[in-house]
């Protein structure tokens, strides 16, 4: 598999049950996450590059080349050069798409890169763009029959979506993505030791 291009509609077939996420669950306050049943979701501070995962989430750009942070360490454990040629067969991607390679020389059998959104102020469809790229990365691991993925904090560095805010949302949506798909795929949300 050099790689492999999904969109939303394509992974919604792909997978019966596997559906579009409605978004009224993004109004929901913390007490009421707080009531919901226990994932298998952590947070861990360790290198992402080094998990033993099925699936990493690279938070790649929409050319899909390799850049700093995160996305070039993941390029450079990787394989720079292999993992480049299977991105320019996948590239351009829009924000919060997601598209699958494999994971060459680093632990995860596959990386799963999303092009997450820049911060403008949080009046430029941010927050829905974050949410859709953690969707679209859960919903091709559970294609692949992942059982186990690991995401970096998408957009939190130089794209400079406030940290705060970034670590809720992709806390949410992780966990509302496990509920709505009943899915027992271990999740870990790994931040910079």
């Amino acid at each position: 598999m050099s790689g492999v291009r999904y969109t939303m509609d394509r992974l919604c077939a792909d997978r019966k049950n596997t559906s579009r996420m409605d978004t009224g669950h993004m109004n929901r306050t913390k007490r009421q996450r707080g009531k919901e049943k226990a994932m298998p979701f952590s947070v861990v501070h360790h290198d992402i590059t080094d998990m033993q995962v099925d699936a990493i989430a690279n938070a790649a750009n929409t050319d899909l080349l390799m850049g700093g942070g995160v996305c070039g360490a993941i390029f450079r454990a990787a394989g720079a050069s292999r993992m480049q040629e299977a991105c320019d067969r996948l590239s351009p991607i829009r924000t919060g798409e997601a598209v699958i390679t494999p994971g060459f020389d680093l632990p995860a059998r596959y990386v799963i890169h999303t092009a997450g959104p820049l911060w403008r102020g949080g009046d430029h469809n941010e927050e829905a763009l974050l949410r859709s790229c953690y969707r679209s990365c859960l919903a091709i691991a559970s294609v692949h029959d992942c059982t186990s993925m690991a995401f970096p904090l998408i957009s939190a560095g130089i794209y400079g979506y406030p940290r705060a805010e970034a670590l809720d949302v992709a806390e949410d949506e992780i966990r509302y993505w496990l509920k709505e798909n009943d899915s027992t795929m271990d999740v870990k949300l790994a931040l910079w030791p």
